[in-house]
Parts: structure tokens; C-alpha cells; sequence
């Protein structure tokens, strides 16, 4: 039996997921953080089934700030086939935060906003 780590470097189940995350192209994988990055962030703003169970507008900030600068810088290397819905997912939890907020940011202030611009609601 090795003394590796099953998560390490050299130990043949990290040699899988090398291997498998090989084969997955680029686009996917932005595309994959982007939609965990947004989920996330439903959820932090308390949009799911539970509601306000697990509400928490300073992680969701964080969040959708994240998104908004993973959906800016990559926005030259994906197809707007994959942006568009992610620009427009992105703008709609922009606005449930906005909604969500009891002290309103200014326009531009808001998570996200230093790369989409001003989001008004």
C-alpha cells in the first residue's frame, strides 16, 4: 500500500482526475465555474427553496463579484453562444442583490458592477 495521499500528486487517483481534466476543452470548464459561481450566489441571496435559511448578502457579493470578473476576462476566449446566458444570469443576480439589499450601493457600487457597468432596479 502506498504512503501517498489519494489526493497528492504522483498517486494514481490524482493521475485520473489529470487525466480527465485533460480532456475537458477550456470553454467547458470557465463555463462549469461560471454556472457553480451562479448557483452559489442564488443561493446566498436566499433565492432557492429554503429561502433565508441560507442567506448571506456579503457572500453573495463575493460571489457575484467573482462571476462578473470570471465573465469579463473571459469573455474574448468563449463564444457568445456560451456568454450571453451567463452575462444575463449574471445580471439577474445583480439585480435580486440590489433587490435584496437594505442599504442600496450607488450606481456602479454594486458586486460586479466594476466590470458590467451600472445596474439599475
Amino acid at each position: 500500500m502506498s504512503d501517498t495521499p489519494p489526493e497528492s500528486p504522483g498517486s494514481p487517483h490524482f493521475d485520473d482526475m489529470t487525466r480527465d481534466i485533460a480532456e475537458v476543452p477550456a470553454v467547458e470548464v470557465i463555463v462549469t465555474v461560471a454556472v457553480n459561481l451562479m448557483s452559489a450566489a442564488a443561493v446566498k441571496l436566499g433565492l432557492t427553496e429554503e429561502g433565508d435559511k441560507y442567506k448571506d448578502l456579503d457572500e453573495a457579493r463575493k460571489l457575484i463579484h467573482a462571476l462578473a470578473g470570471l465573465l469579463d476576462g473571459s469573455a474574448t476566449e468563449i463564444s457568445s453562444f456560451h456568454a450571453a446566458p451567463l452575462r444575463d444570469g449574471l445580471k439577474s443576480l445583480q439585480l435580486a442583490f440590489r433587490e435584496a439589499s437594505v442599504v442600496r450601493d450607488e450606481p456602479g457600487q454594486g458586486p460586479g458592477e466594476k466590470y458590467t457597468g451600472p445596474i439599475y432596479g
